[in-house]
């Protein structure tokens, strides 16, 4: 009870109350605007928490993520142009739904759910994330390895499309990681000959990099103009939703646990969690012939789905110190330039501070519902900005955080070197998760591997000779199957689909 009462004094204060309202509104802002994702926020966030302590650099980040996962199924039901990736499988249900003169439901409904889904997946994070923090305590070099090395295995698996793209993907993101001086034997590796390599490469300009200019790369490539649309009257926003919400009560249940779940897992992050929570609610449905055609139930699982995802990814993220998705990736690094380390011992050493950052997960999700309806009352001027003034406001956001991080210039051409790197795998279908899971991951494998290998004499049995690295490296060889299968029966299928 005396941690509660002090997390609760760390987060009910002006400063941390004021960066929950003015994130949230910033997420809002940018989860509106169709092409600016939830990560491209996080990433533009990153230099201002730098001046912050850590609560209130990570309740930021919460916030803006939350409210940018929300506020992109604005011009998704719209315009028919989800704001972020996790809002592209209802779109079309809501955008469907709005033809039907449903608009003010289906904006409702995401907005309900989204809540609903966001509270139960920080009720699940803070119910076994501390269990399983004091199982971890039980880790030495070998589990982590393993660990590790299932994390990013398990994002080739989940990235979906082809799986060697995958892995082209994870090895770009390893040769990133091992830049600089060995963490062990200090030797020089891939440097060049460039002083400002020796130190290795910057995370946080590598991630606004990759995702931020890369988004903005591809937003302007494809750029159109939109036209004004028409903002749906809040005046009755919510009639009908709490009992459309009551009907499909199991969806909004299911979502919420099932995307918590998929969150959970290295890489898979709330797109891949919306997609198949609406996927099961289809599966499960009583009338799957009606979705697709402005039908509730999917979009209702869907979108609760999607923000529990986000709480789910917090699990790895505090837990072991393995990202979850791309915004606990940014995450990590904010936490580790302020000298704390995710990891089980954070809960014995900072359980105050873990459950502060529970009750703003909790705050951040309750102010989805009159902030939600803020956004859809502003949408009509969101989505009216000319990209000609929005564009360049981002790349300085992008050019000043990028800089920050050491006060180098070459970070900035890092920056600029990785978004256009992004740009090119985006533009061929590689996915960027395996990527930045690998730039994060890879150091964590490399040093607990040489941990290892130096206390066991380089005696590689070592790893597999206590239960719980046993179990750990099975799980691997089982993933590392899976992805090989996957890859043969992928190439079978093409081929077979080739006329002769």
């Amino acid at each position: 009870m005396t941690d509660l009462l002090q997390a609760a004094s760390m987060v009910f204060t002006f400063e941390v109350l004021g960066i929950v309202v003015a994130a949230s509104l910033f997420g809002l802002f940018m989860g509106a605007i169709p092409g600016l994702t939830a990560t491209m926020a996080t990433a533009l966030l990153v230099p201002i928490t730098f001046f912050m302590e850590p609560l209130p650099a990570i309740a930021a980040i919460v916030s803006a993520t939350a409210m940018a996962i929300v506020a992109g199924d604005i011009p998704g039901a719209l315009l028919r142009m989800p704001g972020t990736p996790a809002s592209a499988v209802y779109a079309d249900e809501a955008f469907l739904m709005g033809k039907q003169g449903k608009l003010g439901l289906a904006l409702g409904l995401n907005v309900t759910c989204s809540m609903l889904g966001g509270v139960i997946g920080v009720m699940i994070l803070a119910l076994f994330a501390p269990r399983i923090a004091d199982f971890a305590l039980q880790f030495t070099s070998d589990e982590y390895f393993w660990l590790a090395l299932l994390g990013l295995s398990c994002a080739i698996l989940v990235s979906g499309g082809d799986p060697l793209k995958g892995g082209v993907s994870m090895l770009l993101g390893l040769g990133i990681s091992m830049v600089g001086m060995d963490s062990v034997s200090g030797q020089v590796r891939f440097t060049f000959g460039s002083y400002d390599l020796l130190a290795g490469i910057s995370l946080l300009p590598v991630l606004i990099g990759l995702f931020a200019i890369t988004e903005l790369l591809r937003s302007m490539s494809s750029a159109e103009k939109r036209q004004p649309v028409v903002t749906p009257e809040a005046n009755g926003m919510f009639t009908g939703v709490a009992s459309t919400a009551w009907r499909y009560k199991g969806g909004v249940v299911r979502g919420g646990v099932l995307g918590t779940m998929i969150g959970a897992l290295p890489g898979a992050g709330a797109d891949i969690a919306s997609w198949i929570s609406y996927a099961v609610s289809r599966k499960l449905s009583r009338t799957p012939e009606k979705f697709g055609s402005g039908h509730p139930e999917g979009l209702v699982s869907a979108s609760s789905a999607n923000n529990a995802a986000l709480s789910g990814a917090y699990i790895p993220a505090l837990v072991f110190g393995i990202p979850g998705d791309t915004v606990t990736a940014i995450i990590i690094g904010v936490l580790m330039t302020k000298g704390i380390t995710p990891g089980p011992d954070v809960f014995a050493e900072q359980g105050t501070l873990v459950n502060a950052i529970f009750m703003v997960f909790i705050l951040a999700n309750l102010l989805l519902l009159p902030l939600g309806l803020l956004a859809i009352k502003g949408a009509r001027r969101l989505l009216a900005i000319p990209t000609g003034i929005l564009y360049p406001l981002i790349l300085m956001f992008c050019i000043v955080g990028a800089f920050s991080t050491n006060n180098s210039m070459f970070d900035i051409w890092v920056m600029l070197a990785i978004g256009l790197l992004g740009y090119f795998l985006m533009e061929n279908d590689f996915p960027l998760g395996p990527l930045i899971l690998a730039v994060i991951l890879g150091p964590i494998i490399e040093s607990n591997f040489m941990r290892s290998i130096l206390k066991s004499n380089g005696d590689l049995m070592a790893f597999v000779d206590r239960p719980i690295a046993m179990v750990l490296a099975v799980c691997a060889l089982l993933t590392w199957t899976l992805i090989i299968a996957n890859g043969v029966f992928s190439g079978r299928r093409r081929r077979m689909s080739v006329p002769s």
